[in-house]
């Protein structure tokens, strides 16, 4: 119990010195330049056009790796991220990324992605090997019974790559959400039961969350929530109070947040239950925090263009929190919700698709709400 315990304060921590690094690379530009390679064959993400994997995301992964493993060697193995750790070069080289015993050979090592500039290796290898600590009395109080060896690691290191990349300076007003920008852009870190797949921790760091008092820089907000055999819940937020728009005996207008890609047969099917709220969002792992957040009464994608990273974390808060993410297409064939599990890969898949989340997802807060948009979807995609 004790080691669970410092397994979520470590997550936090890690989280955090994810978050930092996310805001390091955006604010040296040149940096960044050099940051952004283009995902080819398995590993790119069928979705779009272009997908790219920036060298922020890979070092931010093999940093949690790196860290967990030195705190809970039993965890080798079982901690799994969205990217590869190889790299190449403007020379054409490739480099496989990890995280090395010193400051200075890190920077050695990251020079030779960045093709020599020793000063940018610097600034990273300084940003992964700070140690970062984030006050959480409530999670410094948890104790929970489970133990790491039964556990595996979803990591999304910066969900809405695109976003990040892009760069958009948007931010959303108090209590409401953000369309795209970097505030879509998350660090998604959630454990799960490696012979269940049951998420049970999740940890989601916002790193431009607000600016900073200066307006020239940004600071994060952190989330985390944990739920196990749904007997123990627990989260640092509380379960968020029932939207206005919907009355209590489940009439009335729902919020939903979508893809602006999702299928015109979805947006028919819901738009006489939400009427002005379809909402479009940016960012898998955003779109589940606005529900976390109680922003949105749900999250609906009709496609499998979501992976394991992208879920596991959010859903373990929403399970703390008494909702939950599920495979909607087993929702449409009839029966209780078939909740996201996290530990199989899908048989005849490569690369990243072994991962997806392929019947599409629906996130909730509540189950009759759920039941709702089930219904109203039944029988048109």
């Amino acid at each position: 119990m004790v080691a669970m315990a410092e397994l979520l304060r470590l997550l936090l921590r890690v989280s955090e010195k994810a978050a930092n690094v996310a805001r390091v690379c955006r604010r040296e530009a040149p940096l960044f330049e050099l940051l952004i390679q283009e995902k080819t064959g398995d590993d790119k993400n069928k979705k779009f056009v272009q997908d790219f994997k920036t060298l922020a995301d890979v070092v931010i992964q093999e940093m949690i790796k790196h860290d967990v493993v030195a705190q809970f060697p039993e965890m080798k193995g079982f901690i799994h991220g969205e990217e590869s750790n190889k790299f190449e070069n403007g020379l054409g080289e490739s480099v496989t990324v990890t995280l090395c015993g010193t400051e200075e050979e890190t920077a050695a090592l990251l020079a030779t992605v960045l093709d020599g500039d020793a000063a940018a290796a610097a600034l990273l290898a300084r940003a992964v090997h700070q140690d970062l600590q984030v006050e959480d009395e409530a999670a410094r109080s948890l104790e929970l019974p489970l133990n790491p060896s039964d556990l595996g690691i979803w990591i999304d290191p910066i969900d809405a790559t695109s976003q990040y990349i892009e760069g958009r300076e948007d931010e959303a007003p108090q209590g409401e959400l953000c369309p795209s920008g970097l505030p879509c852009a998350l660090v998604l870190i959630g454990a799960y039961l490696r012979v269940s797949g049951e998420p049970v921790i999740g940890v989601i760091n916002q790193p431009f969350a607000h600016r900073d008092a200066s307006g020239q820089g940004w600071t994060g907000r952190h989330f985390w929530g944990v739920s196990i055999n749904g007997t123990i819940n627990a989260s640092s937020l509380p379960r968020p109070p029932v939207r206005s728009a919907a009355s209590a005996d489940g009439d009335g207008e729902l919020r939903a947040v979508l893809s602006s890609g999702e299928k015109q047969a979805v947006k028919d099917a819901l738009g006489p239950l939400c009427g002005g709220g379809l909402v479009y969002v940016s960012g898998a792992g955003y779109k589940i925090l606005c529900v976390i957040l109680g922003l949105a009464d749900l999250y609906v994608l009709s496609e499998g263009s979501t992976f394991k990273w992208d879920s596991c974390a959010p859903h373990a808060i929403l399970r703390a929190l008494g909702g939950g993410v599920a495979d909607l297409a087993e929702c449409l064939r009839g029966g209780a919700p078939a909740e996201l599990a996290y530990h199989q890969p899908r048989a005849g898949r490569k690369g990243a698709e072994r991962w997806a989340n392929h019947g599409g997802i629906v996130a909730y807060l509540d189950s009759t709400r759920l039941a709702r948009v089930i219904g109203a979807l039944s029988g048109k995609i």
